[in-house]
């Protein structure tokens, strides 16, 4: 007879599922708290197991089979790529998040960005970093720009989430985008965060 009070395999909770609702619960967190905010990195950690770890949290976390975003300490938005690159998640963490106020411009100026980009000279060409700079400064002054933040979600068995707020002009209310496919390469960054 089996006296585990693990559950069997099969009632493991669907991380894949919950992870779309983790991502919009911390949009919803930092759009509290308003736009030009630094970057802000969360651990996603079965409520089920961070509620087994510490009862004192009952009254403060949903109870279910969800994911709980703990935020970590704030990112500066220049050593991103470098913090990401140190990260290494412990095994009780399942996922993770990122989000990130970033500049959206409309398809039709990314032919201008790539003119500017190509005039910075063929000394910025030896500097990626120069270039990401002319890139940042160009998207900054353009005057279609969009202000938005990004939120990505990732879990370590390879799921991932996308989730972008376009800032709304004047009365216009923001956007929501939820669109896999917004951020691959910060899908990479933080998978590689999960790697064991």
């Amino acid at each position: 007879m089996n006296h585990s009070t693990e559950p069997p395999p099969s009632a493991q909770p669907d991380l894949t599922s919950a992870l779309p609702v983790a991502v919009r619960e911390v949009e919803d967190f930092l759009a509290e708290a308003g736009w030009d905010q630094p970057p802000k990195l969360f651990a996603l950690v079965p409520t089920a197991e961070l509620l087994a770890a510490e009862p004192g949290l009952a009254g403060s976390l949903a109870v279910g089979q969800g994911l709980t975003p703990v935020a970590q300490d704030p990112i500066g938005a220049a050593d991103l790529a470098t913090t990401l690159d140190g990260i290494c998640w412990p095994d009780g963490v399942s996922g993770c998040a990122l989000a990130q106020d970033i500049v959206v411009l409309p398809p039709a100026a990314e032919a201008e960005l790539d003119r500017a980009v190509q005039g910075a000279g063929p000394t910025a060409e030896d500097s990626p970093g120069e270039l990401d700079q002319v890139a940042v400064r160009f998207a900054h002054s353009h005057p279609d720009r969009r202000d938005a933040r990004l939120v990505v979600g990732v879990l370590r068995t390879g799921g991932y989430c996308c989730l972008l707020r376009l800032r709304g002009a004047d009365d216009e209310p923001d956007e929501l985008v939820e669109h896999p496919d917004l951020a691959p390469n910060m899908v990479n960054a933080l998978l590689r965060t999960l790697e064991s």
